[in-house]
Protein backbone atom coordinates (compact mmCIF):
# COMPACT_ATOMS: atom_id res chain seq x y z
CA UNK A 1 0.00 0.00 0.00
CA UNK A 2 1.06 3.42 -0.67
CA UNK A 3 1.56 5.77 2.71
CA UNK A 4 -0.49 9.06 1.28
CA UNK A 5 1.88 11.01 4.75
CA UNK A 6 4.97 9.87 3.37
CA UNK A 7 4.22 10.40 -0.13
CA UNK A 8 3.88 13.73 0.57
CA UNK A 9 0.23 13.74 -0.34
CA UNK A 10 -1.39 14.66 2.92
CA UNK A 11 -3.48 17.98 2.90
CA UNK A 12 -0.83 21.55 3.84
CA UNK A 13 2.02 19.01 2.04
CA UNK A 14 4.70 21.43 0.56
CA UNK A 15 4.80 21.48 -3.37
CA UNK A 16 8.28 21.94 -4.36
CA UNK A 17 8.38 25.20 -6.10
CA UNK A 18 11.33 26.04 -9.34
CA UNK A 19 13.72 28.94 -8.15
CA UNK A 20 14.89 30.09 -11.11
CA UNK A 21 14.97 33.76 -12.11
CA UNK A 22 11.57 34.51 -14.58
CA UNK A 23 13.01 34.63 -17.82
CA UNK A 24 14.33 37.63 -19.09
CA UNK A 25 11.25 38.80 -22.89
CA UNK A 26 9.38 41.14 -23.35
CA UNK A 27 5.85 39.82 -22.73
CA UNK A 28 7.15 39.26 -19.26
CA UNK A 29 9.11 42.28 -18.40
CA UNK A 30 7.67 43.75 -15.34
CA UNK A 31 4.42 41.51 -14.87
CA UNK A 32 3.56 40.37 -11.51
CA UNK A 33 4.01 36.17 -9.96
CA UNK A 34 1.06 34.75 -9.57
CA UNK A 35 2.42 31.81 -8.60
CA UNK A 36 5.32 28.86 -9.08
CA UNK A 37 5.06 25.12 -9.40
CA UNK A 38 7.94 22.27 -9.65
CA UNK A 39 8.49 23.24 -12.83
CA UNK A 40 6.85 26.35 -13.93
CA UNK A 41 5.43 29.84 -13.44
CA UNK A 42 3.06 32.03 -13.90
CA UNK A 43 3.06 35.80 -14.41
CA UNK A 44 -0.11 37.98 -14.74
CA UNK A 45 -0.93 40.60 -17.63
CA UNK A 46 -3.54 42.00 -15.87
CA UNK A 47 -6.58 41.38 -17.69
CA UNK A 48 -7.81 38.90 -15.46
CA UNK A 49 -8.73 36.73 -19.05
CA UNK A 50 -5.26 34.83 -19.27
CA UNK A 51 -1.78 34.15 -17.93
CA UNK A 52 1.53 33.69 -19.18
CA UNK A 53 3.12 30.03 -18.04
CA UNK A 54 6.66 29.68 -18.70
CA UNK A 55 7.36 25.92 -18.47
CA UNK A 56 10.60 24.44 -18.00
CA UNK A 57 8.93 20.50 -17.81
CA UNK A 58 8.38 18.71 -21.41
CA UNK A 59 5.64 17.02 -20.15
CA UNK A 60 3.73 20.56 -19.58
CA UNK A 61 4.97 21.95 -22.88
CA UNK A 62 3.34 18.59 -24.68
CA UNK A 63 0.20 18.88 -22.25
CA UNK A 64 -0.56 22.72 -23.04
CA UNK A 65 0.90 22.89 -26.44
CA UNK A 66 1.19 19.48 -28.36
CA UNK A 67 -1.21 19.24 -31.90
CA UNK A 68 -2.76 16.20 -30.39
CA UNK A 69 -2.84 17.22 -26.81
CA UNK A 70 -5.88 16.37 -25.50
CA UNK A 71 -9.17 19.59 -25.21
CA UNK A 72 -12.32 20.22 -24.48
CA UNK A 73 -14.13 22.06 -22.00
CA UNK A 74 -12.03 20.44 -19.07
CA UNK A 75 -8.74 21.43 -20.22
CA UNK A 76 -6.65 24.25 -20.57
CA UNK A 77 -7.13 26.94 -23.26
CA UNK A 78 -3.97 27.46 -25.10
CA UNK A 79 -4.21 30.83 -26.71
CA UNK A 80 -0.46 31.65 -27.42
CA UNK A 81 2.97 29.38 -27.50
CA UNK A 82 5.60 32.25 -28.03
CA UNK A 83 8.19 29.51 -27.88
CA UNK A 84 11.53 28.85 -26.61
CA UNK A 85 12.81 31.94 -24.50
CA UNK A 86 15.70 30.40 -22.40
CA UNK A 87 17.31 27.69 -20.43
CA UNK A 88 16.07 26.19 -16.85
CA UNK A 89 18.65 24.67 -14.62
CA UNK A 90 16.77 21.77 -14.95
CA UNK A 91 18.52 21.98 -18.47
CA UNK A 92 14.93 21.72 -20.17
CA UNK A 93 14.52 24.61 -22.48
CA UNK A 94 11.80 27.27 -20.85
CA UNK A 95 8.72 27.94 -22.77
CA UNK A 96 6.21 30.77 -23.10
CA UNK A 97 2.82 30.05 -23.28
CA UNK A 98 -0.52 32.12 -22.93
CA UNK A 99 -3.25 30.53 -21.70
CA UNK A 100 -6.57 31.04 -20.33
CA UNK A 101 -6.45 32.33 -16.49
CA UNK A 102 -8.11 29.60 -14.20
CA UNK A 103 -8.86 29.84 -10.77
CA UNK A 104 -8.33 27.25 -7.44
CA UNK A 105 -11.60 25.29 -7.25
CA UNK A 106 -14.64 25.92 -5.10
CA UNK A 107 -18.21 24.66 -4.65
CA UNK A 108 -19.04 21.24 -6.98
CA UNK A 109 -15.92 22.03 -9.01
CA UNK A 110 -14.17 21.41 -5.92
CA UNK A 111 -16.58 18.43 -4.92
CA UNK A 112 -15.40 17.00 -8.33
CA UNK A 113 -12.41 17.59 -7.77
CA UNK A 114 -12.56 15.77 -4.67
CA UNK A 115 -14.20 12.60 -5.71
CA UNK A 116 -11.63 12.77 -8.70
CA UNK A 117 -8.64 12.26 -6.65
CA UNK A 118 -9.91 10.07 -4.23
CA UNK A 119 -11.44 7.59 -6.82
CA UNK A 120 -7.60 8.40 -8.25
CA UNK A 121 -5.70 7.71 -4.95
CA UNK A 122 -8.01 4.26 -4.33
CA UNK A 123 -6.41 3.47 -7.93
CA UNK A 124 -3.20 3.95 -6.91
CA UNK A 125 -3.47 1.97 -4.20
CA UNK A 126 -5.20 -0.96 -5.81
CA UNK A 127 -2.32 -1.10 -8.46
CA UNK A 128 0.46 -0.35 -5.66
CA UNK A 129 2.58 -3.31 -6.88
CA UNK A 130 2.58 -2.07 -10.74
CA UNK A 131 5.47 0.43 -9.39
CA UNK A 132 5.55 3.63 -11.10
CA UNK A 133 2.98 2.51 -13.80
CA UNK A 134 0.18 2.81 -11.11
CA UNK A 135 -0.84 6.12 -11.92
CA UNK A 136 -1.92 5.01 -15.32
CA UNK A 137 -3.64 2.14 -14.68
CA UNK A 138 -5.74 4.42 -12.03
CA UNK A 139 -6.36 6.55 -14.28
CA UNK A 140 -7.52 3.68 -17.19
CA UNK A 141 -9.62 2.05 -14.28
CA UNK A 142 -11.59 5.41 -13.73
CA UNK A 143 -12.53 5.22 -17.04
CA UNK A 144 -13.74 1.77 -17.40
CA UNK A 145 -15.62 2.17 -13.66
CA UNK A 146 -15.85 5.91 -13.55
CA UNK A 147 -17.66 6.62 -9.87
CA UNK A 148 -21.17 7.23 -10.58
CA UNK A 149 -21.72 11.03 -9.11
CA UNK A 150 -18.69 12.04 -11.66
CA UNK A 151 -20.14 13.99 -14.52
CA UNK A 152 -20.16 12.03 -18.25
CA UNK A 153 -18.10 14.97 -19.66
CA UNK A 154 -15.29 14.64 -17.09
CA UNK A 155 -15.09 11.04 -17.26
CA UNK A 156 -14.77 11.45 -21.35
CA UNK A 157 -11.58 14.29 -20.24
CA UNK A 158 -9.66 11.55 -17.84
CA UNK A 159 -10.03 8.90 -21.33
CA UNK A 160 -8.49 11.28 -22.96
CA UNK A 161 -6.01 12.38 -20.44
CA UNK A 162 -5.21 8.40 -20.50
CA UNK A 163 -4.92 8.29 -23.89
CA UNK A 164 -2.57 10.85 -24.04
CA UNK A 165 -0.76 9.66 -21.17
CA UNK A 166 0.32 6.34 -23.31
CA UNK A 167 1.59 8.39 -26.20
CA UNK A 168 3.64 10.47 -24.00
CA UNK A 169 6.61 9.97 -21.96
CA UNK A 170 4.65 11.23 -19.06
CA UNK A 171 3.01 9.94 -16.12
CA UNK A 172 -0.66 11.65 -14.28
CA UNK A 173 -0.66 12.87 -11.37
CA UNK A 174 -4.22 14.29 -10.12
CA UNK A 175 -3.87 14.15 -6.40
CA UNK A 176 -2.03 17.65 -6.08
CA UNK A 177 -4.84 20.05 -5.15
CA UNK A 178 -3.11 22.63 -7.72
CA UNK A 179 -3.30 20.46 -10.67
CA UNK A 180 -6.90 20.97 -10.72
CA UNK A 181 -8.53 24.32 -11.18
CA UNK A 182 -11.23 25.78 -12.40
CA UNK A 183 -13.02 28.48 -14.59
CA UNK A 184 -15.11 31.35 -13.41
CA UNK A 185 -18.03 29.75 -14.59
CA UNK A 186 -17.06 26.86 -12.10
CA UNK A 187 -16.35 23.71 -14.80
CA UNK A 188 -13.76 21.72 -13.47
CA UNK A 189 -10.24 22.17 -15.57
CA UNK A 190 -7.46 19.09 -15.69
CA UNK A 191 -4.62 22.09 -15.10
CA UNK A 192 -1.76 20.16 -15.01
CA UNK A 193 -2.21 16.35 -14.44
CA UNK A 194 1.09 15.32 -16.06
CA UNK A 195 4.92 15.16 -14.64
CA UNK A 196 7.74 13.51 -16.60
CA UNK A 197 8.92 10.36 -14.67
Amino acid sequence: MIDRGSAGLEQGAETPRIADPVPAHPLLDGLPELGRGESSIVLDPGDGQRVFKVVSSPADYYYLAADDRPQGIHFPRLIADHGVIGKSSSGYSFRLLEIERLQPVSGEAESQARRLSGAYWEGCEKWANMGVNRGRLALYHITQAPPPELPASLVQAIAALSDFIEEYPVQPDILNPYNLMMRADGTLVLSDPVFLP
